[in-house]
């Protein structure tokens, strides 16, 4: 849904498959760049890659988010507060496997349930962890809930947002570390009123990082040991990243435990952001900067070490706000594998980057998704599904593999 305006390191055992494929693979990307792909299998440039996109699912109210489950269903969050099921072999369910429309607020059109990811043991458990904004004023809030069981929701976190209704933030997500991840955006409206990117004191501009496993005292959670902030006079201690302005859509590489965050811009730039595990404290920049460039003077600080993107485009030439996707780690198409993907809601274009083995990323336009991608996900497979909002589509893509006519140099931006 259209979302605005108005140290060394230890060497995980996904960090080493991606050290052996640089070992392994050739170099093969333009301009003799290494790129990433799947082990034994040849890297191809980005270039080369382009996206079709076939609709496998519609009837959908508002769909603006995503998460694949371990027995091959997909779940689909509604905005209004309902969450469908569809799966390859049967479709899409004609009844909900969860309702929670009773405790949305979804009066304006970026609030209402918002995202949705499930317990590592959910195969055992049942849980799925959501967040939403809630009745009566659009409180931010981040709960668990048994799948077909809302009258046993337990609110874990929230966040005060009554004043503006965009801005919500709303991806959760586990990482590989089993802590859980939540997106908020900045407080709503523009120029970040409220002047929270900047500010550690409150968690809207933020992603927080909590211990969903454990309580400490009356919190239902607790804030891991290695939050940067825990012992920060005056911060919340949850804060894992700061300075965000609408982090709409984040996700985590299964391999490297890494985020990538698509940041929605205010109407000059579009980011993404790509943060490994030893990050934890970067100072993303809003509202000191949108993107790369200056955006607020006065909110920059002296000698403030802000965490640049790795890739951003214009607000211009049909874009308006950037859909955050996720890295491709499926087998189908193996010249992709670590190629992360993303989206615009209104251009619909699907860029593609990609982390170099020597250092910086190559990126470009790899084809256009569907109408009004909001939310890009995973099977357990690592497939890629996009779903589009008004027109209330889940598309399954894949990626097809083009080679360049004889003679012809391919090149990434």
């Amino acid at each position: 849904m259209l979302r605005r305006r108005s140290r060394p390191v230890t060497l995980t055992a996904g960090l080493l498959i991606l050290a052996l494929s640089a070992f392994l693979l050739p170099s093969v990307s333009a301009g003799g760049s290494a790129a990433a792909g799947a082990p034994g299998t040849r890297a191809v440039p980005l270039t080369e890659l382009t996206v079709v996109s076939e609709q496998v699912a519609f009837g959908l109210r508002r769909p603006i988010a995503i998460t694949g489950l371990p027995d091959g269903r997909m779940l689909i969050v509604e905005k209004e507060g309902t969450v469908r099921a569809y799966h390859p072999d049967t479709g899409l369910a004609a009844e909900p496997v969860l309702d929670l429309t009773s405790r949305i607020d979804s009066s304006d059109n970026e609030r209402g349930l918002l995202g949705i990811t499930p317990a590592p043991d959910f195969t055992r458990t049942g849980l799925l962890y959501v967040a939403y904004t809630s009745l009566p004023a659009g409180e931010l809030t981040l709960a668990r809930v048994p799948i077909g069981a809302p009258e046993r929701v337990q609110v874990l976190l929230t966040q005060e947002h009554a004043e503006y209704g965009n801005h919500n933030g709303g991806q959760v997500a586990f990482g590989r570390d089993g802590y859980l991840y939540w997106s908020l955006g900045d407080g709503g409206h523009t120029h970040d009123p409220f002047k929270a990117g900047q500010n550690l004191g409150t968690l809207l501009g933020k992603i927080v990082r909590i211990d969903v496993t454990r309580a400490c005292g009356t919190k239902p959670y607790c804030v891991p040991s290695g939050n940067p902030f825990l012992r920060v006079p005056g911060a919340r201690p949850e804060i894992w990243l700061y300075g965000l302005r609408n982090p709409w859509r984040f996700s985590v590489d299964p391999v490297d435990g890494s985020l990538w965050i698509g940041d929605v811009g205010q109407g000059l730039v579009e980011e993404i952001n790509h943060i490994r595990p030893w990050q934890g404290g970067a100072n993303l920049g809003w509202s000191c900067r949108e993107g790369t460039p200056v955006f607020d003077p006065q909110q920059c600080r002296a000698g403030g070490r802000y965490t640049d993107p790795v890739f951003e485009y214009d607000h211009y030439n049909d874009n308006c706000s950037v859909t955050g996707g996720v890295v491709y780690r499926g087998s189908r198409t193996p010249q992709a594998w670590g190629t992360y993907v993303a989206s615009d809601y209104c251009s619909t274009r699907v860029f593609a980057v990609r982390p170099k083995f020597e250092g910086g990323y190559e990126s470009a336009v790899i084809g256009n998704f569907p109408t009004q991608p909001t939310a890009i996900g995973t099977d357990v497979r690592g497939e890629l599904y996009v779903l589009s909002d008004l027109p209330g589509y889940l598309n399954r893509v894949r990626f097809e593999h083009v080679r360049p006519a004889p003679g012809s140099r391919a090149s990434s931006r």
